[in-house]
């Protein structure tokens, strides 16, 4: 660890000095580049140097010990204590900081939300995901745009697809991937039985255009009428968009606007998100495979969280945690989950890599 922190000061040093150049400054490209890697590395380069001066202290304090003065040794004693707790609590957060960092983290997100097992009470839960996660967005000022959708008559979405917009929004719900569980009496049901539907959640990082290039060859675009629920024709010209990804066989169907303009540039983006996040997935599977992550592994058939509503609880199952606030967390209230879970990943990132040895 320490050898990294000299790279990473010795790196800051060569970087602010570049930024502060004139060839640097009128090259747009590279000035961004190097500010945001400086940017990146400064919360590094101030933690190593207060883990320094913690440790430099503590030799100190070690060296006054083995002096006679009694009155001293006992305050040295005392503040020594201190010191080696602050280094191991320094070093852990250094370890975390010194971890690869995501390079769509900073990206946009784009997150689908699909009705699975329980008819029109798994298409009401999509709906109920759907106002949690623009909830929390709204709580951290992203702006939400809705895709795409499917809706049902009740109330409810078969899917919805939508982007959040801000700084660090996929870094923040990249964990939320998988199989959602809710289990509560439906208002349909005349019993009182409590009944178990599923949505499933998947979230991509969004592609921009250089991050995927796709041929204009490989795609099938088709125009249709766009319709209502139950069927009915919403307007009368061919503004829906159905885009198939030939040499994948994606197909992504946009409906929302009236214009094809714009549903077709929807559907693109939605394209583009799913095809880098195959890419990714195939990666994440093969990192998953030899370090065995857990939590990270954005598997979106493996079950995540159970919403249980008559005992107001919330399970995350990766790590064992159980809240009993659903109230709240339907609310959008979910950085404690989502903090929780970025712990044990990092934890898990940390002994896959030999740090926390």
């Amino acid at each position: 660890m320490l050898q990294k922190l000299k790279e990473v000061q010795a790196r800051y040093e060569v970087i602010s000095q570049e930024i502060s150049k004139p060839e640097i400054i009128n090259n747009q490209d590279k000035y961004k580049a190097f500010t945001k890697e400086h940017s990146d590395l400064r919360p590094i380069v101030e933690k190593s140097e207060e883990y320094f001066e913690v440790v430099e202290k503590i030799e100190e304090d070690r060296e006054i010990l083995k002096g006679d003065d009694e009155e001293l040794i006992e305050l040295v004693n005392m503040e020594l204590d201190e010191l080696v707790e602050r280094e191991t609590q320094i070093q852990d957060e250094l370890k975390v900081m010194l971890l690869p960092k995501d390079p769509n983290d900073d990206k946009n997100v784009i997150i689908e939300l699909r009705a699975g097992t329980g008819g029109d009470e798994a298409a009401l839960f999509v709906a109920d995901l759907y106002r949690l996660y623009t909830k929390y967005a709204e709580k951290n000022r992203w702006k939400i745009d809705v895709l795409q959708t499917n809706k049902v008559g009740i109330g409810g979405f078969k899917e919805i697809s939508f982007e959040l917009q801000g700084q660090g929004a996929y870094g923040a719900m990249k964990f939320e991937s998988g199989v959602h569980r809710v289990q509560r009496v439906p208002e349909t049901e005349t019993q009182g039985r409590v009944h178990t539907s599923a949505a499933t959640v998947a979230v991509l990082p969004e592609a921009e255009k250089v991050d995927f290039q796709i041929e204009q060859k490989d795609l099938k675009i088709d125009t249709y009428r766009a319709s209502g629920a139950g069927g009915q024709h919403v307007n009368k010209t061919e503004s829906a968009i159905r885009i198939t990804h030939l040499p994948t066989n994606l197909v992504v169907t946009c409906q929302d606007e009236s214009s094809q303009h714009k549903n077709k540039d929807k559907a693109m983006k939605i394209l583009r998100s799913r095809l880098l996040s195959q890419v990714q997935e195939e990666q994440a599977k093969k990192i998953s495979a030899k370090r065995k992550l857990m939590v990270g592994s954005g598997d979106r058939s493996a079950k995540i969280r159970t919403y249980n509503f008559p005992q107001g609880r919330v399970t995350d199952h990766r790590i064992n945690l159980t809240l009993y606030k659903l109230d709240k967390i339907m609310e959008g209230e979910i950085d404690e989950i989502l903090n929780e879970v970025k712990v044990a990943y990092n934890m898990e990132m940390l002994q896959s890599s030999g740090m926390n040895e």
